[in-house]
């Protein structure tokens, strides 16, 4: 069973060494971000250096730095989902040395009442995803560690947000009646599709990772509403929030 395939007990027979070498350039902050409007928009704002380069068959991802506040961060544009997304995290973190990373992105929302207006900050995330059974004990669910770090600087900057549990799939057309209904009763308030993997990625090779998403589509009573998902997507103030996180962390 997948559930079952954390081996603890050997080593990984393929290593980043065989593909990259180390950037002249390390930089410890990154931004995983997921939108072309804001990473086109990071470039436009900020005099951007190429500093490596996540290698791809089908199209390489180019990996830039800026200087904010007199420290350089870092940046790429991810793909989607948990296998990719998390993969990508650590082959930068070979790269150039990054060992905090700032992922922002879109989510569909179980409960618009609670999500409505208000920026999430997940407590944990509901695996039903593969990745994280490779790197972690089984288990339901995955606890988001820096949660509370999170939620002090959206205090600290008087931003609305609300902290629940959140649902990770590799399946979002498979999202079924019975599905949603579960993971409501279990308290999940939204449903995306990285940080489960991700965080169980950053767990395993003790990175700081920092999360927080924005609803755009709504998943609830039956009913699927995505009006607002293209907003949710591009939305340029997340960009503004990830600056402040990579400030205060």
């Amino acid at each position: 069973m997948i559930t079952d395939s954390f081996d603890k007990n050997s080593e990984s027979v393929i290593s980043l060494s065989d593909f990259y070498d180390k950037s002249d350039v390390q930089v410890k902050k990154c931004l995983i971000i997921f939108s072309k409007v804001i990473y086109k928009e990071l470039k436009r704002r900020f005099r951007v250096k190429k500093i490596a380069c996540i290698k791809s068959c089908r199209e390489d991802i180019p990996v830039y730095c800026f200087l904010y506040r007199k420290e350089r961060i870092a940046f790429y544009l991810s793909n989607i989902g948990s296998t990719s997304a998390a993969t990508e995290m650590n082959e930068v973190n070979y790269m150039i040395g990054a060992t905090s990373f700032i992922m922002f992105g879109s989510c569909g929302s179980l409960d618009s009442n609670k999500t409505k207006n208000r920026f999430i900050i997940p407590s944990s995330a509901y695996r039903d995803e593969g990745l994280s059974y490779h790197y972690m004990e089984n288990s339901d669910y995955i606890e988001i560690k820096n949660c509370k770090q999170v939620s002090l600087i959206f205090e600290k900057y008087k931003i609305p947000y609300v902290v629940g549990k959140v649902w990770t799939t590799d399946a979002f057309l498979r999202e079924t009646k019975n599905q949603v209904k579960l993971r409501k009763k279990e308290g999940c308030i939204a449903v995306e599709m990285e940080l489960a993997g991700v965080q169980a990625v950053a767990d395993y090779y003790n990175f700081q990772l920092f999360n927080f998403l924005q609803a755009g589509d709504v998943i609830e009573d039956d009913d699927y509403s995505n009006e607002r998902l293209s907003n949710a997507n591009h939305d340029l103030i997340k960009l503004n929030i990830a600056l402040l996180i990579a400030e205060n962390i």
